[in-house]
């Protein structure tokens, strides 16, 4: 088992696809606010509403990304701006979805060691994804960034997990997608962080993670 006694997990384009879920609450919105679309028009809004998503991506209200949207798209049956929030906290997290392969590969390293989500993001928001897609009852904990009062890439955060794991640093994997706030949080802290590239992106940063996956499953060769 290489001595690892504990493995951290993202939460956002690493347990959960979160492109798909910004792809499906696009399609829900069009459907409440819009009327008669093509799907030349559609193929457009969607790749827009998108990039508007990653303007604001970080942001705990999510008001300017659908205000934005609506400005460039005036819909039909629009809603006003002090509901834009409650919408994206009501769909957001019912818009995810987890591989049954993930749940499975999860309860399995379970067996054999610590497991633990850091996520940064709201409390609400958060928890809605994890309880929606079932992983709250995978984990032996959750930290989310607006609870403890740090977002990745502070070591903090980090830290957090390992006092409630009551595990060491150099017995901890973290695997993240984010080179900057995942990888170099965690090896701040003195944990080893994997670096989760299923699109196979280049690394055209200094950090340099301990390696490099394109699949969960990958991970099950540190703890044969």
């Amino acid at each position: 088992m290489n001595g690892f006694k504990a493995m951290l997990f993202d939460l956002d384009n690493t347990l959960l696809n979160r492109d798909e879920a910004v792809d499906r609450l696009f399609f829900k919105l069009v459907k409440m606010c819009y009327r008669d679309v093509d799907h030349t028009l559609e193929n457009e809004m969607r790749q827009q509403f998108k990039v508007y998503d990653g303007k604001y991506f970080g942001q705990h209200d999510k008001t300017d990304v659908i205000a934005s949207f609506f400005d460039e798209f005036p819909p039909q049956n629009g809603m006003p701006n002090h509901a834009i929030q409650d919408f994206w906290n009501l769909h957001f997290p019912q818009c995810f979805a987890v591989h049954p392969d993930t749940i499975t590969f999860i309860h399995r390293i379970k067996q054999q060691v610590k497991v633990g989500i850091i996520t940064n993001g709201s409390v609400e928001r958060q928890k809605a994804k994890i309880a929606y897609t079932n992983l709250d009852r995978c984990f032996d904990t959750v930290i989310i960034s607006e609870e403890v009062g740090f977002s990745k890439p502070d070591k903090r955060i980090f830290e957090v997990a390992l006092k409630r794991l009551d595990v060491n640093p150099e017995e901890t994997l973290f695997v993240g997608d984010d080179l900057e706030k995942d990888i170099d949080g965690c090896q701040q802290a003195h944990i080893k962080g994997v670096w989760f590239n299923p699109d196979m992106r280049k690394n055209d940063t200094a950090i340099q993670p301990y390696a490099e996956i394109h699949t969960l499953e990958r991970l099950g060769s540190y703890f044969k």
